[in-house]
């Protein structure tokens, strides 16, 4: 079979449909902005769901408009970000805003553990965690906070099952998808068996989740109404694919737990593809992968390039006025700040903890230390790089050790896997091999690779991924400056949060 596939990839900052050859060459693209997140209150970030669907239409119709054919798709498949939950009616109309994953909004008002629970939490040592997982959850919060939207919720979905509804008309989502304070068994990879501990840390009943569907399994197919706002042919397949980061490791070409797999995204993370399951840091799971009974145990930073964008907007007007008068991609201009900086970045250092402390009693939140009266803008963009860096070393390591398995090479995706010095900086970091995947689009990539699955252009996922993913450039790490990193990581960083965490505990009584 030939033709083309369609991925939508629905990120935290963009929405983007991309067309894809059966060869994994990307064809066509087309990339919207999502810029209606609002926040009523300190730490929340909501949107509204049909902003999701309305940008989908657009990015379709325009990339008709382009050239492409839309007679010549196959099959579609979607993956998302994660973590963000949407409320909808039996008609599938959303009920309020999107929680997003960016969300911190808290609930302590839980209704209490039965004793025989709340005795094996305490026994396990898990209590703490518990309590942070149930106040952060996003159906406790409505339930205790907006009881009548509760009360008239009918499914409870991710954005890829909001997206696959408006697609299909059927409630049903990918078991790779399944991201989030949902019961949801990550060892099983399918919806918490009834007696499982989940049912009672969460709001969520059976009845509010949607089927699942394995990667590379038909969700459904395109109806006239959803036909008519992509311009897509009615009965187009939908074919299940996973999370935008399950999907960017499929989009890597990565087959087993000997590859690194880093995504300089949002949310930056480490991971690999492994077939048994572990978790990396207790209670976090190791999420479902792209490919059925595959697992991605992961590490974070969990505002991790969102500190890139930070510095842009706060710092980086003069690269972005010469990128306009250039008429140049702003990333070339920053890669100048990079190069310009020696590594180290003259002992300043940053510690990348930006997001929230899950409640820990003693907190571990971000710091710079090292400032000096030689440090320039140069200087804070590259200590951002490395910290960010570093970190996810730190989590690739605990994923290394616990695997069993050595990891001989490291792979790059997402908007950070542009820049030649910052995927120069990850191979000294690391001291590995660190590679480009041939697209920037690999979490598109992934989904497209699920798709040809689903539509038998390709017969498995090993013979899809070994069609359609390949390496462009192999970044080598340079002896001298290994060797600097590692001393600045096990002296030096490594040390950094238990030294600052007395100092974040007593800011945090302080101010509040």
């Amino acid at each position: 079979m030939t033709g083309t596939l369609l991925a939508i990839d629905c990120g935290s900052q963009s929405i983007r449909a991309l067309l894809f050859s059966p060869d994994g060459t990307l064809m066509f693209k087309v990339q919207k902005p999502i810029q209606a997140y609002t926040n009523e209150n300190p730490g929340w970030s909501e949107i509204q769901p049909e902003v999701f669907w309305d940008l989908l239409g657009d990015a379709c119709q325009e990339l008709w408009q382009l050239g492409a054919d839309p007679n010549t798709v196959k099959g579609m498949s979607v993956t998302t970000q994660r973590g963000t939950q949407i409320a909808v009616d039996a008609d599938g109309t959303s009920l309020r805003p999107a929680i997003t994953w960016m969300d911190e909004r808290i609930e302590k008002r839980q209704t209490p553990l039965p004793l025989l629970w709340k005795t094996v939490f305490g026994l396990a040592g898990l209590s703490r965690s518990i309590k942070s997982v149930r106040s952060e959850c996003e159906a406790n919060w409505i339930k205790v906070n907006q009881p009548e939207i509760w009360e008239n919720t009918h499914k409870f979905l991710q954005v890829s099952g909001y997206l696959n509804h408006k697609l299909t008309g059927l409630f049903r989502d990918s078991t790779g998808a399944q991201v989030g304070y949902v019961p949801f068994d990550y060892k099983k990879q399918k919806w918490a068996s009834p007696n499982h501990f989940l049912w009672k840390l969460f709001a969520v009943k059976p009845s509010h989740l949607p089927e699942l569907v394995e990667p590379g399994k038909i969700i459904g197919h395109l109806t006239q109404k959803a036909a008519h706002h992509t311009a897509l042919p009615e009965g187009l397949p939908i074919i299940s694919a996973a999370a935008d980061k399950a999907c960017e490791v499929l989009g890597s070409g990565a087959t087993d737990a000997t590859v690194g797999c880093l995504s300089y995204g949002t949310r930056a993370t480490a991971t690999i593809h492994s077939r048994k399951y572990f978790e990396v840091e207790r209670p976090l799971p190791a999420y479902a992968g792209g490919v059925p009974n595959m697992y991605t145990p992961e590490a974070s930073v969990i505002l991790g390039y969102w500190m890139v964008n930070w510095f842009k907007e706060e710092f980086g007007h003069p690269e972005q006025e010469k990128a306009r008068v250039a008429g140049s991609p702003v990333e070339v201009f920053f890669d100048d700040l990079l190069n310009s900086t020696p590594p180290g970045s003259h002992g300043l250092t940053l510690l990348p903890k930006w997001g929230r402390d899950n409640g820990r009693s003693t907190p571990v939140k971000g710091a710079i230390i090292g400032f000096g009266d030689r440090h320039t803008r140069g200087h804070i963009y590259r200590a951002i790089i490395e910290g960010i860096t570093l970190e996810l070393r730190r989590g690739l390591s605990r994923i290394e050790r616990k695997s069993g398995e050595k990891i001989t090479v490291l792979r790059v995706s997402g908007g950070g896997s542009q820049s030649d010095a910052i995927m120069q900086i990850t191979a000294d970091v690391f001291g590995l091999p660190t590679e480009r995947p041939h697209t920037f689009e690999t979490a598109g990539l992934g989904a497209a690779i699920a798709a040809s699955v689903g539509v038998g252009i390709h017969s498995s996922f090993d013979q899809a991924m070994q069609a359609m993913t390949r390496q462009s450039e192999v970044f080598e790490p340079d002896p001298k400056t290994v060797q600097l990193y590692q001393q600045l990581y096990n002296n030096v960083y490594l040390a950094m949060p238990a030294r600052l965490a007395p100092l974040n505990k007593a800011l945090r009584k302080i101010t509040g």
